[in-house]
Formats: C-alpha cells, structure tokens, sequence
C-alpha cells in the first residue's frame, strides 16, 4: 500500500501546481496580466510579454476588473484615462515593471484648459498606479501630474510627478482613497491648487510621502491641503519641505468650499521644514473647520509661525468657525528665519475648543506660545 500513498501524494501535488499555475498574459483567478513597451504595437499585438502593445491607453482602453499590466521602460508621450472600472477584492493595477524606469512626459502635450492631469481617474473606482513618473503635465493652471475626481477606492503608491503646473497628485471628490510612498516635485509650477490635495474626500490617508521644492507659489502651492469638506482622513509620516521658496505652508488644513464641514483629521508624525509655516489651519470662506487632531509632529526652520490658527480668506467673510482642535506631543523649534514668528500662533478669535498640551516649543523667533482666544487647556 505505500505505493499506492506515494501514488495519492503525487497525484494531489500535480493537481495543485496545474491549478495554481499561470501564463502572464493568459486569465488566471486574478484576472489578466498585460504588458505595455516602446517597442510594442497596439494594432498587431496581443498585450502579451512576447508582443506588448505600444501605449498605456491601449491597456486602459482593455483592462477590465482584475486586471494588471505591467508597462516596460522607457517614455511614453501620451495622457492616459482608464476606461473601466475595478471592483471589490479586483483592482485595475497600473504599475511599472518590475525594477525598471517608466516615464509618462506631458513635454509634447497641450492638456485641455479645465481640472485634469497626465493620468486621469475620473467617476472610477477601484484602480491602483503604482511605480510611474509622471512629469511636465501642461500648460493650463489646473493641469495635474496625477488628477482622481468622483472615484472610490483609489490607490496611488511609489509614483514620482515632478514640474506639474497645478498639483502633483490631486483628490476631488472621493472615498477611500490612499495616497503612499509617492515623491512630489516642482508641483504648482506655477498654476493652482497644492503640491498634494485632497479635497471633498471620505476616509483617505496621506502617509510615507516626500514633497518638495515646489514651484513659485504665485496661485497656490502648499505641500499637503486638506479641504474642501474632507472628512475622516489620516496624514502621517509625510517628509514635507522647501515649498515654493519657503512662502507657503508645509501643511493646511482648511474649510474651502466644502458644504460639509472639513472634519475628523489626524495628523501625525511627520517631518515639516523650510515653508512658509508649518501646519497651518484656517476658515478661509467662512466653511467650518473641526475635530482635527495633530500630534508628535517635528516642525522646524519655517520661515514664520510652526503651528498656526489663521484669520485669512476671502473678504467679507467676519466669521471663520474653527473648533475641536487639539496639539500635543509636538516638536516645534527654530521657526521665524525671517525675523517673525512663533512656535504656536493663532490670530482667529473665533476658534472654539482649543488644546494645546505637552508640545515642545524651542528657540523660536519672537515667541512660543501667542493666540487670540482662550485656550481649553
């Protein structure tokens, strides 16, 4: 009988490897693997590894629920919008090959004069860009390295956008929605919105990115924005540093347009330096601003205040509504290089529900602690 075990054995291990095997390019349980090159040819060939097609919208125009390809080095002048939508448990992966360079260059493209980008997600869900570089997205003020708009369940992880007239990755409108590991560079150069945004968004997190060197700051410009009724979103482990020449904010989180109010943020351990300020709130159109919480913090080298409540926006508006904010175990040293500034400073005396507690204020230029309304603690 122990033939017949050695038998049984060898026959289970084969049906396991038959089962389990697949061909990149053939369906398997996870969908289809498709593969995208330079020297590829979206007429003749198959998206195969042995004949890829030519251009990432070949792929966007197929992939389906599930789905990945794989996009081979070198450039590809082109903009790309996914035409299909992923669903639960099967994402639509965009992604470099592994180990290798891909470029997506908008040097050669005139992008429309409306909210869009190079790679464009828009009323989709369900889609992951993984890997790419994504550069000189052009000429328009709201043209974008990476732009999401009414799209659920978006991933968007180790990119690198670089000389992006508006933002480098912006969220509008969403749910679920991550944004990790990306490099941002020369964003808003020198258009509108932030380097990162996340605006009108549900359930998000901004975490293990490098954001820097953005561009002049004449229309915008920030680091990282929450707004615009953003809700329930984590912004952690963020290196934020050398925007727009030290003029505007490493971090801000405000009320702009939202019909909702921006509420329920953490923001926590990341490193800020070398702005304008470095975590910056406010009411600019008078939209509520609430329960943000922002703790273990480094702050450092700002040009003027580390943390700041501000009173700035749009005229006419006499009451900016900022509540339920808490500071505590935070870094903050050395801010004010230009001769002004403070480690906390709030000048809105409408804010409600304010705590500071057990952060360290350190070597700050003209003082450490300033604000217009009582603290609760």
């Amino acid at each position: 009988m122990r033939w017949l075990k050695i038998f049984l054995v060898g026959l289970s291990i084969a049906i396991f490897l038959i089962s389990s095997w697949s061909i990149p390019g053939k369906v398997s349980a996870a969908g289809t693997t498709y593969y995208v090159s330079p020297g590829g040819n979206d007429t003749t060939g198959n998206g195969s590894i042995g004949n890829p097609w030519k251009t990432i919208q070949k792929a966007a125009n197929t992939l389906t629920a599930g789905d990945t390809v794989y996009i081979r080095a070198g450039t590809y002048q082109e903009q790309v919008i996914p035409l299909h939508l992923g669903s639960a448990g099967n994402y639509i992966t965009y992604a470099a090959y592994p180990g290798e360079t891909v470029t997506i260059d908008g040097a050669g493209i005139s992008l429309p004069n409306w909210e869009t980008g190079l790679f464009v997600v828009e009323d989709r869900s369900y889609i992951k860009i993984s890997g790419l570089r994504i550069i000189n997205a052009r000429p328009n003020q709201n043209n974008a390295g990476i732009y999401v708009d009414n799209s659920h369940y978006i991933t968007i992880e180790n990119n690198y956008t670089y000389n992006t007239v508006s933002s480098g990755i912006g969220v509008w409108d969403g749910s679920n929605i991550i944004i990790d590991g990306n490099e941002v560079r020369l964003a808003c150069n020198d258009g509108e919105q932030e380097d990162i945004t996340v605006s009108g968004t549900d359930t998000f997190e901004i975490k293990n990115n490098h954001i820097h060197d953005g561009g002049p700051g004449t229309n915008g410009g920030e680091g990282i924005t929450i707004k615009g009724g953003a809700t329930n979103g984590k912004v952690y482990k963020n290196h934020v540093h050398d925007i727009t020449s030290g003029q505007r904010t490493c971090l801000y989180v405000d009320g702009w347009g939202g019909a909702k109010a921006t509420s329920n943020i953490e923001v926590y351990q990341n490193i800020l330096y070398n702005c304008g300020a470095g975590i910056s709130l406010s009411s600019e159109d008078g939209s509520l601003v609430r329960d943000v919480k922002i703790y273990n913090n480094i702050v450092y080298g700002n040009q003027s205040n580390g943390l700041e409540i501000g009173n700035w926006g749009e005229p006419g508006v006499t009451i900016r509504p900022v509540e339920s904010i808490t500071f505590t175990n935070n870094t903050v040293y050395n801010n004010g290089a230009a001769g002004w500034g403070s480690g906390f400073f709030n000048e809105n005396p409408n804010v409600t529900n304010i705590v500071v507690r057990n952060n360290i204020f350190s070597q700050n230029s003209t003082s450490q602690i300033v604000s217009n309304s009582r603290f609760d603690n």
